[in-house]
C-alpha cells in the first residue's frame, strides 16, 4: 500500500506523524504549528497593546505638586486641594502596582478610593476637576449626573459615563481603563424622599443603584456612540476596576441636616455661644457620609465613595484673589479681550471691592463675579470696537452706573 503523500505545509511532516492534518486551498497544517502560530499571534498582539498605551505613559507627581498646580487656578479650598491631590497620585501608584506584578502571591491590592466633593454653587468644585485634568497624563472625562435615568426612560444610561471617556482617548480602551472620571452634580440624582408616590423617580435612587457596579469595578459594555440612537452598534467592553471617580455637588439645604445632627442651637448656659457661631459659618465642615444618606444617597453609593471633602463658602478676601490673581483671572481676561481689539483696559481698585461687595450679597460665589463684570462691561464690549479709542479706565461711577442699568440690580437675597 502506497505511503499517504499529504504532509504540512509549513513543518514539512507526514500525514502519519501529526494527529490532526487541517486542509487549505493549497496546502495543509498540522495542530502543531497552528500551536505555534498562535503563540505568535499573542506576543504580538501584547506588543501592539503595549505601544498603543504608550501616549499615555504614567508621570507621577508629588501631591504637593499637584496642589502648587492646583494653586496656580484655583484660590483657597486648600483641604480640598490636599484631598484631590493624595487621591489622584494614590491613583497613579495604583495603577503602577497593577503592571508591575499581577502573580505575585504576596501582592496587597490597594483599593481605588473614590471621592464625593460637598460644596456650595460657585466656590470651584468644577474648577479643580477641570485644572486637575490639564496636568494628568491619562484620560480625564467630564460628564453630568442630570442627564441620567433608570434604563428604558428617556434620558441617557449610566454606561454613556464611560463612552465619554472612550470618546476622550480616542476609544483606546485600555488607556480608558486606566482613566479619572469627575461626574459633576451627584447631588440632583438624590432620592426624593421615602414616601410613596405615584410618580415614579426615574432620575433618582434608579440611577444610584445603576451606578454601583461601576463605581465598584466591573466589566461594562459601553456604546461607543452613546446613547439609545443606535441600537446596531457594538457594544465596547470595559473594566472600571481601575477608574477613578471623583464626585461633586453643591448638596443645596444639606447645611440644616448637619446644623441638627451636631445640634447647633442649643440653649443653655454653658454653651460657648463664638464656637457655635463659627460652626455655623462653615457646616460643610462638619459633613459625613450619614449628611449624605440622609440628603438621598443611597448606603450602597456611599459605601463606594469613602473620601468625603468639602469646598469652603467664598469669603470676601478669596473673592478678591479671585478676580485678580489666577491664571486665568477674570481682570485678566477682560483684560485680554480689550487687548486684542487693541485697547488698553484699566480698573481701578474701587470698583474691584464694588464686583466683591455685590458678588457677597448675591452669594453666587465666583459665578456671581462673572455675571457682574458682564453686567459693568457689555457696553463698553459693545461700543469701543468700534470706535478709535486706545485705552478705557473703568472707574467707580461707571460700574455702579451699568450695574444699576443691568437687570442683576434687581436681585433680592432673602
Amino acid at each position: 500500500m502506497a505511503k499517504n503523500p499529504l504532509h504540512c505545509s509549513f513543518c514539512g511532516r507526514s500525514r502519519d506523524e501529526v494527529k490532526i492534518l487541517i486542509a487549505g486551498q493549497e496546502g495543509h497544517i498540522c495542530e502543531n504549528c497552528v500551536e505555534h502560530a498562535r503563540e505568535i499571534i499573542d506576543q504580538e498582539l501584547a506588543v501592539k497593546d503595549d505601544k498603543s498605551t504608550s501616549s499615555f505613559k504614567l508621570t507621577v507627581k508629588k501631591p504637593i505638586e499637584i496642589k502648587k498646580f492646583l494653586d496656580e487656578y484655583a484660590i483657597g479650598q486648600d483641604e480640598a486641594k490636599k484631598v484631590l491631590a493624595v487621591a489622584v497620585y494614590n491613583h497613579y501608584k495604583r495603577l503602577q502596582q497593577k503592571t508591575a506584578d499581577l502573580n505575585s502571591g504576596n501582592e496587597v491590592e490597594i483599593e481605588k478610593s473614590n471621592i464625593v466633593m460637598v460644596g456650595e454653587t460657585g466656590t470651584g468644585k468644577t474648577l479643580l476637576a477641570k485644572s486637575i485634568a490639564r496636568m494628568l497624563n491619562v484620560p480625564f472625562a467630564i460628564v453630568d449626573a442630570t442627564v441620567f435615568t433608570e434604563a428604558g426612560y428617556v434620558g441617557e444610561d449610566v454606561e454613556s459615563i464611560l463612552t465619554r471617556l472612550l470618546q476622550v482617548c480616542n476609544y483606546d480602551v485600555s488607556a480608558a481603563e486606566r482613566g479619572i472620571v469627575y461626574i459633576d452634580e451627584i447631588d440632583k440624582i438624590a432620592r426624593k424622599g421615602d414616601n410613596p408616590s405615584i410618580t415614579r423617580d426615574v432620575s433618582g435612587e434608579g440611577v444610584q443603584q445603576g451606578m454601583l457596579k461601576l463605581l465598584e469595578g466591573t466589566d461594562v459594555l459601553v456604546p461607543p456612540q452613546g446613547g439609545r440612537k443606535h441600537p446596531e452598534q457594538k457594544l465596547i467592553k470595559i473594566n472600571t476596576q481601575n477608574i477613578l471617580f471623583i464626585c461633586g455637588g453643591a448638596f443645596d439645604g444639606i447645611d440644616k441636616i448637619i446644623a441638627r445632627r451636631i445640634q447647633t442651637n442649643t440653649i443653655g448656659f454653658n454653651v460657648d455661644k463664638e464656637l457655635q457661631d463659627n460652626m455655623k459659618k462653615n457646616l460643610l465642615s462638619y459633613v459625613n457620609a450619614t449628611d449624605l444618606k440622609s440628603f438621598g444617597l443611597i448606603p450602597e453609593l456611599l459605601g463606594r465613595l469613602p473620601v468625603i471633602t468639602h469646598l469652603e463658602p467664598l469669603d470676601a478676601t478669596t473673592l478678591r484673589a479671585i478676580l485678580t490673581e489666577p491664571k486665568n483671572a477674570l481682570i485678566k481676561q477682560y483684560t485680554k479681550l480689550f487687548e486684542l481689539e487693541g485697547i488698553q483696559l484699566t480698573i481701578e481698585e474701587e470698583v474691584l471691592n464694588f464686583m466683591v461687595e455685590k458678588a457677597m450679597e448675591f452669594k453666587l460665589g465666583a459665578r456671581g463675579l462673572r455675571s457682574i463684570c458682564e453686567s459693568i462691561l457689555t457696553d463698553a464690549m459693545y461700543e469701543l470696537p468700534s470706535s478709535k479709542e486706545t485705552h478705557f479706565n473703568l472707574d467707580l461711577e461707571y460700574a455702579k452706573r451699568n450695574f444699576d442699568k443691568s437687570k442683576l440690580s434687581l436681585l433680592k437675597v432673602a
